[in-house]
């Protein structure tokens, strides 16, 4: 036995690699020969913080593109859209105290650094991810994580800094949940929650309803965001005063109609169906309230367990991904899902079955070559819709991927829900 689990370990370490070496690959050619469109996400936390150091305000447009303009980012090739977006900054102050040690740096060297730091974290919390799904099906997990490793070009490409948040906060609950290396997970956490809180602030939730050590690791992690944010915030009041207007205004303009984030039928299931923002936000919240409540109250009145654990952060991973805006690269929290897939695999029996299906076809949505494929396909099928209505067209691309994000979250509540009284999960081997 001990044998069998040990091959099946190597395959399931093959199949990761196999997606890793796209990642290395990708990386490497992007280091020898920079696209344009290479670190165009990277561009957007770095210029308003050299504004930041400059003195400027990086929640003003006309302060950013002075910077902008003076460093010679500008490019010939770039849309009014990547240009607004460059210059309209709509990450907290707290994020500053993660990307002005990057800013001090000349854009090439912060370029290939950044580069390189997202790309290695994103395969070392691939691997971090594995080795948490290889106690139960190390083959299954290798071959899912492959699967998304393969399919991140989008955000190696970019640079958008989710690479590296959602890296951390894998790293993190690794941590956690090891016992191994707690102050680096505590500070990879921390410096999810000060960049992109929505996609780090519901794992770290978590750990704060699940009590014992537990708890106790977030409340350190809770500490360690406040002294680590704090430059940050100090930096931007001064440059700043009224910095949450600006902040306020930079994401309304984003989100109008029309705008990058628009939320209207182009972008969204439930616009789709009612282009009206007060009622897709109204039921874009009450969908997701009540398994968000009674995820909560479950995890905090149930005692922590390893399997318990797993079933909690795909859930909740997933459910965060859902209510406010994110792209497709922000699924790579996916990978929170992996251990409670295998766990529920390596029990065998349709529930197992489901919850691979469940995690392939998630997985496959929300890849990079893979849904752009499917697009492509919905393209070449566009003459043979002419005489359906407009939104069947629209729906077929804007429904499939909330919908099974959606589906993989209640899938996931509801075995954390039925199990709360139970330890049913097989022992890691």
């Amino acid at each position: 036995m001990k044998l069998k689990m040990t091959k099946a370990r190597l395959d399931g370490l093959i199949l990761l690699s196999l997606g890793g070496v796209v990642v290395l690959l990708l990386l490497a050619f992007l280091l020898l020969k920079p696209t344009p469109a290479a670190m165009q996400d990277f561009r957007v936390v770095y210029y308003p913080a050299r504004c930041l150091l400059h003195h400027g305000d990086p929640y003003r447009e006309s302060d950013v593109l002075a910077t902008y303009r003076a460093e010679g980012g500008e490019h010939p090739s770039e849309t009014a859209a990547d240009h607004q977006i460059v210059i309209r900054h709509i990450y907290p102050p707290t994020a500053f105290s993660f990307t002005v040690p990057f800013a001090m740096l000349p854009w090439g060297l912060a370029r290939v650094v950044w580069m390189m730091l997202t790309a290695g974290s994103l395969l070392f919390a691939a691997f971090l991810a594995w080795d948490l799904g290889a106690d139960y099906a190390p083959i299954v997990s290798g071959a899912l994580i492959g699967f998304l490793l393969a399919n991140s070009e989008v955000l190696i490409v970019l640079g958008n800094p989710s690479g590296m948040v959602i890296s951390l906060c894998v790293i993190a609950v690794w941590c956690f949940v090891r016992e191994r290396f707690v102050v680096a997970g505590i500070v990879g956490m921390a410096i999810g929650l000060l960049v992109k809180p929505q996609d780090a602030g519901l794992v770290w939730l978590y750990f704060l309803l699940a009590g014992g050590i537990y708890r106790k690791r977030a409340l350190q992690t809770l500490l360690a965001a406040v002294v680590l944010g704090l430059p940050g915030i100090v930096l931007v009041w001064r440059a700043s005063p009224h910095w949450m207007q600006e902040l306020h205004a930079n994401i309304l303009a984003f989100s109008v109609h029309g705008g990058i984030t628009d939320p209207g039928p182009a972008s969204t299931a439930i616009s789709s169906l009612r282009d009206d923002p007060h009622i897709y936000n109204l039921a874009t919240w009450l969908l997701c309230a009540l398994p968000l409540t009674v995820w909560a109250l479950v995890t905090a009145q149930s005692r922590s367990t390893p399997a318990r654990t797993w079933l909690a952060l795909a859930a909740i991973a997933t459910l965060s991904l859902l209510p406010v805006y994110h792209h497709l690269y922000d699924a790579k929290l996916l990978l929170l899902t992996v251990p409670a897939c295998a766990m529920l695999w390596a029990e065998g029996g349709r529930l197992g079955r489901c919850a691979l299906l469940v995690n392939i076809a998630a997985f496959a949505l929300t890849g990079d070559v893979s849904w752009t494929l499917l697009l492509r396909l919905l393209d070449r099928l566009h003459p043979m819709t002419a005489g359906m209505p407009a939104w069947t067209l629209r729906a077929m691309q804007v429904f499939p991927v909330p919908l099974i994000l959606l589906a993989m979250s209640i899938f996931y509540a509801w075995v954390y829900f039925s199990r709360r009284s139970k330890a049913a999960a097989p022992s890691p081997v």
